[in-house]
């Protein structure tokens, strides 16, 4: 893959983030941000909105996309250091992070909300990681199954939780966070062989 689909690839994903993060803005309307500059109408202040939120879409983008290419080195120093046991490891990992993610969240909220939500949450994601892996396999190879779901849950974790618990997105933004996550690492994952296989490459 030359230094022009990286490019075209950069750019094509930040452009899915930015959208995404604007899709989902307007369900989620934090703190009323759009109601506020529709009742009364208010132009300036809901450009400033819209720009904000696709702020918020491409600099997810960009966290998804760093954590792709960490994924590539992961999955080759994987594959050096545990060869046949690579898959047994990642299956593992994956098991291992969506206990996590439903019992730090659920110790952290001190009981306040229901154990469900937290093992609903878990299961939605794996759900459906397990879908565009499923894709994913069907477009290349069995055995890409693991590695796909591998990245769709344990780097979608990774990008995700650790700025929840620094502060560095608040409560009302996780959402918008994790779904322009979700649909920036699916881009990547189902474009990678079709970049690899386009009949230019082949040339």
């Amino acid at each position: 893959m030359n230094t022009r689909k990286v490019v075209n690839l950069f750019f094509k994903t930040l452009a899915i983030g930015g959208l995404v993060g604007l899709i989902v803005s307007f369900f989620v309307n934090i703190g009323g941000a759009y109601t506020e500059n529709l009742q009364p109408f208010n132009l300036m202040g809901l450009v400033g909105v819209i720009l904000f939120f696709i702020g918020h879409g491409l600099l997810y983008s960009v966290v998804s996309q760093t954590g792709f290419f960490a994924y590539l080195y992961v999955h080759r120093l994987g594959l050096s250091i545990f060869r046949s046991f690579w898959p047994i490891v990642q299956v593992v990992l994956i098991i291992f992070v969506l206990f996590d993610l439903v019992y730090f969240p659920y110790k952290g909220s001190d009981g306040e909300v229901s154990l469900i939500w937290f093992i609903l949450g878990a299961f939605l994601l794996l759900t459906y990681s397990w879908i565009i892996a499923k894709i994913k396999a069907k477009e290349t190879k069995a055995h890409a199954f693991i590695p796909a779901l591998f990245f769709m849950v344990v780097f979608t974790v990774i990008e995700w939780v650790p700025a929840l618990r620094i502060g560095f997105v608040g409560a009302d933004f996780s959402l918008i966070m994790v779904l322009t996550l979700l649909a920036c690492n699916t881009y990547q994952l189902l474009i990678l062989h079709r970049l690899h296989n386009s009949p230019k490459a082949k040339k």
